[in-house]
């Protein structure tokens, strides 16, 4: 019989405030409309076990944790064009919302990053985060381009080679 053994496995954690109450973050975090706003297009049945598709099927799941207001969830598998199996092994994305006076605190977590690509997956999330903030605050959200310009700089990521 062979013993278990421990796997270290990384995860990229962010907290933001976001200025709304958790019930607006809901919606721009699970809502159709909404997300084009912050994250592209995309589509999530609101329901556990309903499918996750961002981004014309590049990004496809399962939601695995549905409690309106306070916690969603869902595997991430990323698919390149026309593969339906994903070269990458599924990972797990969760979102944790709590109130916060007239705020709301968000906490995303998505597990296992492998080392060579968390760089790149924390200048990913930093940067859709910024998008969502501006969204929920009711500013104008700039293209996605000049929030990862900006965040490839504090990542120390090179966007001409980036890991797909």
């Amino acid at each position: 019989m062979n013993k278990g053994h421990v796997v270290e496995e990384g995860a990229v954690v962010f907290e933001r405030i976001l200025p709304a109450t958790p019930e607006k973050c809901w919606a721009f975090l699970t809502e159709t409309s909404r997300l084009t706003e912050w994250y592209g297009e995309g589509v999530i049945e609101p329901r556990e076990g309903g499918a996750v598709n961002f981004m014309n099927g590049h990004i496809r799941g399962v939601v695995t944790g549905w409690r309106p207001e306070k916690f969603f969830a869902h595997t991430w598998n990323v698919f390149s064009p026309g593969e339906t199996v994903s070269a990458w092994p599924v990972s797990y994305l969760e979102f944790t919302l709590a109130a916060e006076g007239q705020n709301t605190k968000l906490t995303l977590t998505h597990r296992p990053i492998f080392k060579e690509v968390q760089p790149q997956t924390m200048m990913g999330w930093h940067t859709f985060l910024d998008m969502l903030d501006a969204g929920i605050s009711g500013a104008a959200v700039a293209p996605r381009d000049t929030y990862m310009q900006k965040n490839a700089v504090t990542y120390g990521v090179d966007l001409s080679n980036l890991k797909r």
